[in-house]
Order: C-alpha cells, then sequence, then structure tokens
C-alpha cells in the first residue's frame, strides 16, 4: 500500500497521521510519539523495576525506554528502522542523562532478537501486532508482560488487562506457557 493510501486510513485506525515527506526509507506508517502520561501508564502496567530490560519495537524517539531508565532505572533497549529516529533517540538520551543504561539500535523489528527483554513495549498499528505475536511467544520466557499502546493482538490473546488513559487504551499482555511437547 502507498504511503497515500496508509495516511487515508490513519481516521480508521484512530491515530491522527499525516504523510512525511522525509520518509526516505518508503515505510509504511509514520513516526507518531506516545503521549508522556501513556508512556507512564505502559511503565506502570508492566510494573517495570531496576533489574526490568525493557525493550521498545518501534522505539521512534526512544521515550519508552529513555523513562524506564530514568525513572525506575532500568536498562532499556530501542529498535527502530528508520535511523533519524535512531539518532534523535541517542540524543534523547544523552541529554536525559540515561545514555549508559540505554541503546538502541536501527534494525527491522521482524528480524530483531529481542530475547533478553523481561518487559516489552510498543505502539505498532494493529496489522503489525498480529504479525510479531508468533516471534513474541517464541522469543520471551512465558509471563513476560507485553504493553501496547492502541492497538491489540487480536481475540486470541486476550489482554490480561486494559486501561483508558485520556481516551486511548493501553493493553497488558502476558506472554503464555508454551505448550509441552
Amino acid at each position: 500500500m502507498s504511503l497515500a493510501g496508509v495516511a487515508a486510513l490513519a481516521p480508521w485506525t484512530g491515530i491522527a497521521q499525516t504523510v512525511d515527506p522525509k520518509n526516505k526509507l518508503g515505510l509504511e506508517v509514520d513516526f507518531v510519539s506516545t503521549p508522556d502520561e501513556i508512556v507512564q501508564a505502559m511503565l506502570d502496567l508492566a510494573k517495570v523495576r531496576r533489574r526490568d530490560v525493557v525493550y521498545d519495537l518501534g522505539c521512534g524517539d526512544g521515550r519508552i525506554v529513555i523513562a524506564a531508565a530514568r525513572r525506575f532505572g532500568a536498562r532499556g533497549v530501542g529498535i527502530d528502522i528508520d535511523p533519524d529516529r535512531i539518532r534523535e533517540a541517542n540524543e534523547a538520551a544523552r541529554r536525559a542523562g540515561v545514555h549508559k543504561r540505554v541503546r538502541f539500535v536501527q534494525a527491522d523489528l521482524f528480524e530483531a532478537d529481542f530475547s533478553e527483554a523481561t518487559v516489552v513495549a510498543l505502539f505498532l498499528k494493529w496489522n503489525y501486532n498480529r504479525k510479531l505475536r508468533p516471534t513474541l511467544w517464541k522469543q520471551l520466557k512465558p509471563g513476560t508482560p507485553v504493553v501496547s499502546h492502541e492497538h491489540d493482538f487480536g481475540a486470541d490473546w486476550p489482554p490480561s488487562r486494559q486501561i483508558a488513559v485520556n481516551g486511548k487504551t493501553v493493553y497488558l499482555y502476558r506472554v503464555p506457557a508454551r505448550p509441552r511437547s
């Protein structure tokens, strides 16, 4: 689908998006930052602690892992395909004084290894959540919290909890136990 087509669908998804003329990568969606109050709700819902390694898949400007490091002392890793977002995230981490606790990786999140994560956060469209679900289940330990801003993972993976924050939904999931062979 073209960027114009995705932008036309944006009202249907509940996200106000516009086509970014600087989108040199031909990405299907533009970066939309997660509001700070939702970042805090996501981290609180996941019960982030100092010992956690928080991964943000599609991290954008890095605000979720930066907040986890600043507020809880957690370590964090952000993954994004856009090198401009990775540069912004690294600059923001330096400004926040948490650059030694976080790192940002330019990669395709569907090909990335995030198996060390003890918490996963994301703000992706519903179709990407569903595409990513098998990888989450494969890479993460059972019980690992996964928090999603605005979009769920489908009826066959119901959230453990969901809350509303300023009219937006934040979902908490737990990676299910693997079936015994």
